[in-house]
């Protein structure tokens, strides 16, 4: 038996090469494929397991704290934090984290927003004129933040190279050439030489509103605008309210600027178990759980009452943003020695304010510098605070989301006492910018000065005041995944960045950081921390008790013990935690964090106004591993039946023209096991051979496409074949046993059962593909299970994207599977384009004596040609349809939310699969029919 096989190798040199170098193909390319797609499954996995799990497993918020818009879409809103202030209470807290399984429980609770004063200096040196001995600049600000641009009041600096001099309480403030001829001369002359200047600004509130206190809100400081009416033009202490400065080498003026600054309380251990906080101290300690309120009364107390002090952290990093531009301008003061007592007149603000101005330049600030310098001061009051609501969403008509502007802040809302006194300082943004939360001011028990307290709870505390113990700096905080990080609003507000080019162009191509409104879409993140110990000494001051009396905590940020990632273990245990929260505190809202990744959103804000913002979508890294592991599942399984039936294809069209001789082998005596074995032994020494030889190709090709643990996986490649040409081969050699001994000498092919005329070329190929439908069909088999394959993919592929993309996490593992898609669909249509072109072949050959008659009444190689390639084109055209069609009714099948959004590119693809696959075997086409037209019709006829 052994001789018979390698005779008949020997002898049928072309069809066992060409077996060969198709199990070869198969064999190494299936190899090679599943490794990549394993390979790629792996790093997904790999990708998924290394991001998974961000600061916390588990979020915890008050009752109502989740939104339609997360309820409806399983996300977490990027701002959940800052809209949220109260809800759960210190016992809710204190037997979450005692429950099992808990490692670290941290709260966070949100007390409300200070103001903190400070000033940021505007240097105007360079405006002044060398000449003048006095001059007077108007700046007018301009506050850019955000979105929004703000006209503040303007602002005044009064220099002279005078020096002034206060005299006595009757004799009040003047200048040097006031007083002896002699001493003012020598004082303005050193001035003079030195370049030196007294420079005088104002910092009086305009009070142009009369007792209506808000009316002209805010109430921004205006320079010369003290009304003097009620005072002599020689007060005494003129120079400290004017604000001068003696001497100085530059003319700079101190604008006064307010910061919004989040005071919210923590845990200090459990927060530095959860984030790492204690790491981040830039000066000073950080909060120990010792830390709690301290009392000063009698000599030592510095506001002369009992005073109560809170400790706290503050940021060493701004967390609003803004830039002031100013045009500068110089006045026409007429004769400059008249100024010093127009100055000092009660009309002074008018007169100053009816100057006619030259601009001669502009200058810039960065508002961070006010912060910084605020944070030289070690106290802060809390004599009021304020609290704000979340922002409202609504769905747009195509699915978006918009954020809800809210009414204007009303004026009472900076009214900070009984004696309904303004606060000074309110930033612009509150006024003039479009507001989309709600404020809420929190006005303490403080009455110093009022003689009554009239309306407050006796039962109340005096507000604290607010002592550093040290600062901390955010930036130094360890870092966590971008692909999985859940929001870390303690420390760092929402990323928020242009969605479409108009909105980038007006934020300069720089993200959308919060301003200083309250009530601004972003929110600045909590910038000040103090101990849990403080919260009752901050709530319980207020003048009206509220929910923060009760429920102070605003969220609870869980880490499971024993958590290594989204494997089955770790999934239960943040499962069971979570579950046994909600069956304690049915109300809380309960949100499974761990294998969540940020999911970008566009959002509409006011003036049509499109930003990109990063919620957070829950469960993510848990669907990317269902999705991706039915996905690889499909892939296997679709290229091991690509292989076996193209190897199934090309044995049985080897067994289809070895018929005669299978025919002659019975008619001697050979029994069908004999013919078995002969047909697969063959396949088999072909498989060894074809195995061999792509054990070395599958090595070269791993390491140049990069494959781990290439020369492992290249040793698959002979198993593989030998199993793929023994499968591929027992249809076809049962099919040879069923041969009689007729077979060798009936014809091959079946004549016509009736003569039909033929007028074309593309007739007479048409009738040829109908004289053999078996193996026509056989040929488009091939070819259509290279389509349908096509069409599964890329609709599964689709489908995997839609399931896992719209998120950070998602996007990365999408990227990096695309590899294995495309070399799966490239292998399915290569290999049914080879089974189709073989079947032609086998065709032609099968025919010959049909083209040697044709040759010989004339046909040309050219119409020969046009023969062979209209007969492949009808049959890459019948296979590439069939498979489209079968293809989308395979994945219908696999259910119609595949398909979902991606009907018509999915058929699109699967129709231009099959103008591919058409084309492979046209190009295929050119060997043989080269090949086919060299032959003479002498040649062609013997041949039969």
């Amino acid at each position: 038996m052994i001789t018979v096989i390698l005779d008949q190798l020997r002898r049928r040199r072309g069809r066992a090469l060409a077996l060969a170098a198709g199990i070869l193909v198969a064999a190494t390319s299936f190899t090679l494929l599943t490794a990549t797609v394993s390979t790629s499954q792996a790093a997904t996995v790999g990708t998924v397991r290394d991001n998974a799990r961000s600061a916390y497993d588990v979020l915890v918020r008050p009752p109502d704290s989740q939104t339609d818009v997360e309820r409806q879409s399983a996300l977490v809103a990027p701002n959940f934090l800052s809209g949220t202030f109260g809800g759960i209470t210190t016992d809710q807290y204190d037997r979450i984290r005692g429950m099992a399984g808990v490692d670290v429980a941290a709260p966070v609770a949100n007390i409300g927003y200070l103001m903190v004063a400070s000033t940021v200096t505007v240097d105007v040196s360079r405006f002044l004129d060398g000449d003048a001995s006095r001059q007077i600049l108007r700046i007018t600000p301009t506050l850019t933040s955000g979105l929004g641009s703000y006209r503040t009041s303007d602002e005044y600096v009064y220099l002279t190279r005078s020096p002034l001099t206060s005299g006595s309480e009757s004799d009040g403030l003047f200048e040097s050439d006031t007083l002896e001829a002699a001493d003012a001369d020598e004082d303005t002359e050193r001035y003079r030489i030195n370049g030196k200047y007294d420079v005088c600004f104002y910092f009086n509130w305009d009070k142009t509103g009369g007792k209506q206190f808000g009316l002209n809100l805010p109430l921004k400081p205006n320079i010369i605008a003290e009304d003097l009416r009620d005072r002599s033009p020689f007060d005494p202490d003129l120079s400290a309210r004017m604000n001068c400065q003696s001497g100085r080498d530059k003319a700079t003026i101190d604008i006064p600027v307010s910061y919004p600054v989040l005071l919210s309380a923590i845990d200090p251990v459990a927060e530095d178990r959860l984030v790492g906080l204690g790491g981040t101290i830039a000066s000073g300690r950080m909060l120990s759980e010792q830390d709690e309120p301290w009392e000063v009364s009698g000599a030592e107390s510095v506001h002369g009452q009992r005073d109560i002090y809170i400790p706290a952290l503050l940021s060493d990093n701004p967390l609003t943003t803004g830039t002031l531009d100013a045009t500068v301008e110089r006045l026409d003061v007429g004769d400059p020695a008249e100024l010093p007592s127009k100055l000092g007149n009660p009309a002074a603000d008018g007169f100053v304010r009816s100057l006619r101005g030259t601009p001669v330049g502009t200058t810039r600030v960065d508002l961070s510098a006010g912060y910084r310098r605020a944070l030289e001061v070690d106290s802060f009051d809390t004599g009021v605070y304020w609290t704000v609501g979340p922002v409202t969403y609504r769905r747009t008509p195509g699915g978006g989301l918009a954020a809800q502007p809210q009414p204007p802040q009303e004026p009472g809302l900076w009214i900070t006492n009984s004696n309904k006194q303004p606060f000074r300082n309110v930033p612009e943004e509150n006024h003039q910018g479009v507001q989309y939360r709600e404020v809420t001011s929190h006005a303490s028990t403080d009455c110093i000065g009022l003689g009554s307290c009239e309306g407050v709870d006796s039962g109340r505390l005096p507000n604290p005041f607010v002592r550093l113990v040290g600062r901390y700096d955010t930036g130094a905080l360890p870092g966590f995944s971008p692909l999985s990080e859940t929001p870390l609003e303690t420390y760092q507000p929402p990323q928020v960045t242009g969605a479409d080019s108009a909105t980038r162009a007006k934020l300069h191509d720089e993200p959308l950081l919060p301003d200083r409104s309250l009530g601004g879409y972003v929110s600045p993140p909590p910038t000040m921390l103090t101990t849990m110990d403080s919260i009752t000494a901050l709530t319980g001051s207020r003048r009206v008790p509220g929910l923060q009396d009760e429920a102070p905590l605003s969220a609870i940020r869980i880490r499971v013990a024993g958590v290594t990632g989204v494997d089955t273990a770790s999934r239960a245990r943040v499962n069971a935690v979570a579950g046994e929260i909600r069956a304690a505190y049915p109300l809380l809202q309960v949100d499974v964090t761990v294998g969540s990744s940020p999911a970008p959103r566009t959002v509409v804000l006011a003036d049509s106004v499109q930003v990109t913002e990063r919620w957070v979508a829950k469960g993510v890294a848990l669907r990317i591993l269902r999705a991706v592991d039915t996905k690889s599942a499909v892939l296997f399984v679709l290229v091991l039946v690509v292989c076996a039936l193209f190897l199934g294809q090309a044995a049985l069209a080897s067994v289809r023209s070895r018929r005669t001789e299978i025919g002659t082998l019975r008619c001697l005596g050979w029994s069908g096991g004999e013919v078995l074995r002969l047909v697969l032994g063959e396949l088999v020494l072909i498989g060894l051979a074809a195995g061999a030889a792509g054990a070395v190709l599958a090595y070269v090709l791993g390491g140049a496409l990069g494959q781990p643990d290439a020369g492992a996986k290249s040793l698959l490649v002979l198993p593989v074949a030998l199993l793929l040409a023994t499968a591929a081969g027992l249809v076809p050699a049962w099919l040879a046993t069923r041969m009689g001994p007729m077979e060798a000498v009936r014809p091959p092919v079946t004549p016509a059962r009736r003569a039909r005329p033929v007028r074309s070329v593309a007739g007479l190929a048409a009738l040829n593909l109908l004289r053999v439908r078996g193996r026509t069909l056989l040929g488009a088999a091939g070819l259509a299970l290279g389509v349908a394959a096509f069409t599964v993919l890329l609709a599964l592929t689709l489908a995997f994207r839609g399931e896992v993309a719209g998120s950070l996490l998602g996007s990365a593992v999408v990227a990096q599977a695309r590899g294995a898609d495309y070399l799966s669909v490239a292998l399915s249509l290569v290999l049914g384009a080879a089974g189709a072109v073989d079947v032609l072949v086998i065709s032609q050959r099968e025919r010959a004596a049909d083209l040697a008659v044709l040759r010989a009444t004339g046909w040309t190689n050219r119409e020969l040609a046009k023969l062979t390639l209209h007969e492949g084109i009808g049959l890459a055209l019948l296979g590439g349809l069939s498979g489209a069609v079968a293809g989308l009714a395979g994945v219908l099948a696999l259910g119609r939310g595949v398909l979902h959004g991606h009907l018509l590119t999915v058929t699109g693809a699967a129709l231009l699969a099959t103008l591919a696959a058409t084309a492979l075997v046209v190009a295929a086409l050119a060997v043989p029919i080269r090949g086919l037209s060299r032959i003479s019709a002498a040649d062609l006829a013997a041949a039969d």
